[in-house]
């Protein structure tokens, strides 16, 4: 695993983008980064904090996570809110998204801050931003909702569920509606976070305050774990030319530094699934 880039307090949401390069966030510091294929480094914007999860947009713009779920533009616009807060109602942020085929947007809500405070833990919730721009709750009690992916068929959505330690899985109807959800497998020694799908159909787990990365099969099962030297594993992307560069991400935690996040680069057996761009619009 080759250490491409590092000095972050807690990084999150990589995206992979085909012109860029690889796109990431920094939770604590703020900001968001691009990794170019020379390994140059810049900043594509950098004055929000908390984003936990990050979608291309078929405009050029970044769909952002973080207090709500927002659309940067690619040039100089103005941010628009896909997904706002309700504090009132128990959503103060939101985390990790995804995208399906058809462009629709699932994320999960934060009911309780998970760096830097000592709230009391919160369930949340899962929504669906649909094309319109309508949101909608498709999945419910989540205990720190974390890493999202859809299966290669589109007919099942992953979500790790890092508190109880388990990575759901849903199916998925049509209309973007979920079923209930299931145990698709349980993380142990660690917590399960980020996550990515292959075409293979395995699913590439990041586990936080676990040194690694667990990849199961299709059935659930531990196909392998990949070792890392940091402690706190936040996600994963695949990436490169042919999507088979896994990039792992990371935070500080385990680490006695406040800057030890960093960016990982290996080469994986098999490739990545693409993700399609985000296709809603402001409702």
């Amino acid at each position: 695993m080759e250490k491409l880039a590092e000095g972050y307090g807690l990084i999150e949401g990589p995206v992979w983008d085909g012109e860029r390069g690889l796109l990431y966030s920094d939770v604590i510091n703020g900001g968001v980064f691009c990794l170019d294929a020379g390994g140059a480094v810049s900043q594509v914007f950098g004055h929000r904090r908390g984003i936990g999860g990050m979608a291309l947009h078929r405009s050029g713009g970044l769909v952002v996570s973080g207090r709500n779920i927002s659309l940067k533009p690619a040039g100089d616009g103005e941010t628009r809110v896909l997904l706002d807060n309700d504090p009132d109602g128990g959503v103060i942020g939101f985390n990790d998204l995804t995208t399906d085929a058809k462009g629709r947007v699932y994320a999960g809500s934060l009911a309780f801050r998970p760096v830097g405070a000592d709230d009391t833990p919160k369930p949340g919730s899962l929504y669906c931003i649909d094309l319109d721009g309508s949101a909608r709750v498709v999945g419910e009690d989540v205990m720190l909702t974390n890493g999202l992916g859809v299966s290669p068929d589109g007919r099942l959505l992953y979500h790790s569920e890092s508190l109880r330690h388990i990575v759901r899985v849903y199916e998925v109807a049509e209309d973007g509606g979920l079923g209930p959800h299931r145990s698709f497998a349980p993380v142990e020694d660690g917590v399960p976070d980020g996550l990515a799908v292959a075409v293979d159909g395995s699913v590439w787990v990041a586990v936080a305050h676990g040194s690694r990365v667990d990849v199961f099969e299709p059935d659930g099962s531990l196909r392998r774990s990949i070792p890392c030297d940091i402690p706190m594993v936040t996600s994963v992307c695949f990436g490169g030319a042919d999507l088979s560069d896994l990039y792992v991400v990371t935070g500080t935690d385990g680490t006695g530094r406040d800057d030890a996040g960093a960016v990982f680069r290996l080469r994986t057996e098999v490739a990545g699934l693409a993700l399609a761009p985000a296709a809603v619009s402001p409702a």
